[in-house]
């Protein structure tokens, strides 16, 4: 098994909805391994859907017969920026109708800035090939990736230990157990983070842990 150690860095401002409060849409401060997955080009969402529901599962069925993996990204260095948006009716044709006072459409966005950093990693059968530029978000804002470090790990050991990277609990394999972790709140799956486990894991050379065994666990 391959792991491979990634760094993501914003050249545009980022905007997801992570939590909304009134007018204001917040953007989190993490980076969920479902849109990184789509990003990175592992799996292609359908050009056209029927219905607004997501096909997680179902796309990322290929990736789990394949066993690769890619974990969420945790922030090294971020700063955030606050920008209004307003909105208009796009469609073709509208029914003119007199209204009794002006009301348009506004938000206020809180966006990750450009230049802030992310760090996740890939774990799979063959070295993966990286895109050099990724796009993400709402805006689908340009993203720098690059590979940081790459090694192959075969041995599975066993017992307590700290994961390296943020974690989607979702993907834990069964015999994994969560014992402490700081929990990231946010759409579709929370995150955890600084998560101490016990099961199977890989070590890496610099002492640094990842489970074994992690897959797209997506509920249907």
């Amino acid at each position: 098994m391959f792991v491979t150690i990634c760094q993501l860095t914003l050249h545009e401002n980022l905007f997801y909805a992570t939590r909304e409060i009134g007018r204001l849409y917040e953007t989190g401060r993490y980076l969920h391994n479902y849109g990184l997955t789509y990003a990175l080009g592992f799996v292609a969402a359908p050009y056209f859907a029927a219905t607004a529901i997501p096909r997680y599962g179902e796309d990322m069925t290929t990736l789990n017969e394949a066993r690769c993996y890619v974990t969420p990204a945790r922030p090294i260095a971020v700063s955030f920026e606050l920008n209004t948006f307003k909105y208009a009716d796009n469609r073709y044709r509208v029914k003119m109708e007199l209204g009794s006072r002006n009301t348009p459409s506004f938000g206020r966005a809180k966006e990750l800035a450009v230049g802030s950093r992310f760090e996740f990693a890939i774990l799979s059968e063959e070295k993966p090939m990286l895109p050099a530029w990724v796009r993400l978000g709402k805006w689908m804002s340009k993203a720098a990736i690059e590979g940081i470090h790459v090694e192959e790990v075969a041995q599975v050991r066993r017992g307590d230990f700290t994961g390296a990277f943020a974690i989607n609990p979702l993907d834990l394999p069964t015999e994994t157990h969560l014992r402490t972790y700081d929990l990231i709140s946010m759409p579709p799956v929370s995150l955890l983070d600084h998560a101490h486990l016990t099961g199977p894991h890989y070590r890496l050379a610099d002492g640094r842990c990842v489970p074994e065994g992690l897959a797209y666990r997506v509920p249907r």
